[in-house]
């Protein structure tokens, strides 16, 4: 499992994933039919959202009506983007689709 944030054109979401790498291509195309075609994620530790988010990660995780491979935990960008410090950040990993 991973969490994550994503910064796109709208704002940063808080996503879980069951993909072992955030540049899966499958991952990308499920982020491509939510609209989101380029972006930034950073890693953030489990553990860490997990203490920040408590009931509301159980929440999301014992969702039966979301897929197991990608989760948004939050999209309230303001929220996201101030819950955590850039240091509980992984290195940046950027995401745009090929120019034609």
């Amino acid at each position: 499992m991973k969490t994550s944030i994503i910064f796109t054109g709208s704002g940063p979401i808080l996503i879980i994933t069951s993909y072992a790498s955030l540049t899966d291509p499958e991952l990308v195309t499920k982020l491509e039919t939510k609209g989101i075609k380029k972006f930034i994620a950073r890693e953030i530790l489990p553990d860490l959202v997990r203490e920040k988010y408590g009931a509301q990660f159980t929440s999301v995780m014992n969702d039966v009506k979301q897929t197991d491979d990608l989760r948004v935990l939050d999209y309230n960008g303001h929220n996201v983007f101030y819950n955590f410090s850039f240091d509980e950040m992984g290195e940046p990993i950027y995401h745009e689709p090929e120019m034609v």
